[in-house]
């Protein structure tokens, strides 16, 4: 049943609105808190920048952190100390979820592999598993004509 709004001319230029109308009334999403007991960590070291992503089970990303988002600039971004920080952030956001084990899948040779092991170890979360996933091609590229003089 719909509501009934009057309206009414009080002069040319204005109308005025009696009644209710649906205006500002949106209801907002509740937040809906997600628990999740195990989950991996994805960390993406480069010469330049260190990235973490925290997931669930099925790869669905709960949080995510890097070097640069922690407040480092510049060649700082890819030091150890930088790294740590990122993975520290990410902790406190996977303790969040109520996060108490996760795997961990490292990418690419940057200086910050170890360190987020440390700082993920020294945050109180269980390490379950460790894997290099860095792409390693098995034949390259195809190579250059041989030099004929």
């Amino acid at each position: 049943m719909a509501k009934k709004t009057i309206t009414s001319r009080v002069s040319n230029k204005e109308t005025v609105t009696h009644g209710s109308s649906n205006h500002g009334s949106a209801s907002k999403k509740s937040k809906v808190e997600k628990k999740v007991t195990a989950g991996r960590v994805y960390v993406t070291a480069t010469f330049n920048n260190t990235l973490v992503t925290l997931t669930d089970g099925s790869g669905n990303t709960l949080a995510w952190g890097s070097s640069g988002n922690s407040g480092f600039k510049g060649a700082r971004r890819a030091t150890p100390f930088a790294a740590i920080s990122a993975m520290e952030q990410v902790a406190g956001k996977a303790k969040g979820f109520g996060m108490t084990s996760c795997e961990v899948y490292i990418k690419g040779p940057g200086s910050g592999r170890d360190a987020t092991i440390k700082a993920l170890r020294s945050a109180g979360i269980n390490i379950t598993m460790i894997a290099d996933v860095t792409p390693i091609p098995h034949n390259g590229p195809r190579a250059k004509k041989r030099r004929r003089v």
